[in-house]
């Protein structure tokens, strides 16, 4: 079932395509749906600009599937499921009409905006064992409606390649920078871009980067300015953060 304003719930009512109840469920002015194992946040987009974002690790598929039909009715934005493994997200595919799954950012999403992409956010690698994390940044701004432009495996162990991207990097609103090893890059592309940027640490790396860790500590301590951090592997929050900074920018 598609998302449907008041007056088309009250029609479907009339042509008996919707019970009293369930036109009940969708009017309600609580902002929330009860279900028996979650309590949809039917609310956050008009509170925060972009409805609840489903975090799919931890849920079975038929749960991933039933609360993105309840975000269906109440949105026309686009809808994303993150960290979802490729079963699950069959299962998800097979079941909801529209859905699609991208296997390397692991995001399940169904596309309702049509609106055209805007503003230009950049998202950058220092290598291809960061893609994951770059590209779950990298679709989430899109999904958001921005326009994004990518530059993988530009790490510093090869500066030149990183070099050869600063007509991006000057044309960008917001830059996303994704690293682990001892994550250096989200420093050095701070010194060549205005845009703000977000850096992400990575999981990626030898005994002594502790899972991201040392990448963290580095993109804390980083000298560079205009630069925030996000947690480890949190490409999901520098997408969002991301698209929400260009989007305020046009």
């Amino acid at each position: 079932m598609k998302y449907m304003d008041i007056d088309q719930i009250l029609e479907a009512v009339s042509r008996q395509e919707l019970t009293a109840a369930e036109a009940k469920a969708l009017l309600s002015p609580k902002g929330f749906a009860e279900m028996n194992f979650a309590c949809v946040d039917t609310d956050r987009e008009r509170r925060c600009g972009w409805p609840e974002v489903i975090y799919g690790a931890g849920k079975t598929a038929e749960q991933i599937i039933a609360i993105l039909e309840r975000l269906r009715l109440s949105t026309k934005k686009n809808i994303m499921a993150t960290r979802c493994d490729a079963e699950k997200a069959a299962a998800v595919l097979e079941k909801c009409p529209g859905t699609e799954y991208d296997p390397v950012s692991r995001i399940v999403y169904l596309r309702q905006n049509t609106e055209a992409a805007v503003g230009c956010v950049a998202v950058l690698c220092a290598g291809t064992s960061d893609l994951p994390v770059a590209e779950e940044a990298a679709l989430t701004a899109e999904l958001m409606g921005a326009a994004v432009e990518r530059a993988y495996d530009v790490g510093v162990a090869g500066l030149h390649r990183l070099l050869a991207r600063q007509e991006l990097l000057s044309r960008a609103k917001v830059v996303v920078v994704a690293a682990g090893m001892e994550g250096a890059l989200p420093s050095v592309v701070g010194g060549l871009t205005a845009a703000p940027l977000i850096a992400v640490p990575t999981s990626i790396g030898y005994g002594a980067s502790f899972q991201g860790l040392s990448a963290l500590l580095a993109m804390l301590n980083s000298c560079a300015s205009g630069m925030s951090v996000v947690n480890i592997d949190n490409g999901f929050g520098a997408g969002y953060l991301a698209a929400v900074i260009n989007a305020q920018s046009k």
